[in-house]
């Protein structure tokens, strides 16, 4: 599969979420100003179980400020970390809502843990659109990519789009490495040899990261590095690092993580695509907490 970057480049507007540490991406072609949102968040608050929508209606705003036409709301992969505002925005502003079709891996894992009955479909439908490794498809008159990238979950993929890769939790900043392989599904091995293909692409090529958690020593938060950087520089994974040596390093620093803080209602929201649970008879909406079944045993 070719995986080179087209001549086409697209215009890249992050916004970051300080709560969850989340890169969102609103991707446009300068041509046609169609664009796609990457990785939304929907503002979750743990204390009181308050959801609203304050990153979404940023994105939203900047979109319908700027004339913009979306065309796609795209997950890396269904977090762990922060819920997400695919169908809020897709709600406000149209598009289709696309992730990598390993989702369904996902759902039969978290449809167990989450004791979800038969009306929950683990067949992916809730999305628009699953995507194989290799899939190509356009955003206005950019050539988009897929690239399946495992590792931190069996569902993680990158989006290429002209010269620059939506990388998801695959690869952070150098200073950082990478995300953790320990979530059901996951694998260092899988994690190293997706690196390694995205290693392959053009070291001029821009790397978005999903994440940024300003480690010791750096005091501003950074999104946007390139393959080249990460090949040289990445603390984890870079040229020269075997797979071996990685995956000993990624496995013992997996074992000293507690899990995310918002793991139980992202996870459960995130393998439908970012929609809610249906209100019951009163009219609320609830969320199940499964006792247990996240980390250390009490």
């Amino acid at each position: 599969m070719d995986i080179h970057p087209s001549q086409n480049n697209p215009e890249v507007h992050a916004f970051f979420d300080r709560a969850t540490n989340t890169a969102s991406y609103v991707v446009v072609d300068p041509n046609t100003k169609a664009c796609a949102v990457i990785d939304s968040v929907m503002d979750y608050e743990p204390n009181g179980a308050a959801i609203s929508f304050e990153s979404a209606d940023r994105i939203i705003a900047f979109i319908r400020e700027h004339s913009l036409t979306p065309k796609w709301v795209l997950e890396t992969h269904a977090h762990a970390d922060h819920l997400s505002a695919a169908p809020y925005i897709q709600r406000e502003l149209g598009g289709k809502i696309g992730i990598g079709k390993e989702i369904v891996t996902v759902q039969n894992v978290f449809g167990k843990v989450f004791n979800a009955g038969t009306e929950f479909q683990r067949d992916g439908s809730q999305f628009d659109r699953l995507f194989e490794d290799g899939d190509e498809f356009t955003l206005g008159a950019l050539a988009v990519k897929v690239i399946h990238t495992p590792g931190h979950t069996p569902a993680d993929v990158t989006y290429l789009i002209g010269d620059a890769a939506f990388v998801g939790d695959t690869l952070f900043m150098q200073d950082y490495g990478t995300a953790r392989c320990d979530f059901p599904g996951g694998s260092a091995d899988d994690m190293y040899r997706s690196i390694q293909k995205l290693f392959t692409l053009p070291d001029e090529t821009r790397v978005f990261v999903g994440h940024d958690y300003l480690p010791v020593g750096r005091t501003e938060y950074r999104w946007e590095t390139t393959i080249g950087e990460e090949k040289r520089g990445n603390i984890q994974v870079r040229e020269g690092v075997s797979s071996e040596e990685f995956a000993k390093k990624r496995n013992e620093r997996d074992a000293t993580l507690g899990m995310p803080r918002l793991i139980i209602p992202s996870i459960q929201v995130n393998i439908q695509a970012g929609k809610l649970p249906e209100p019951e008879a009163n009219g609320t909406t609830y969320l199940k907490v499964p006792l247990n079944s996240f980390g250390k045993k009490a």
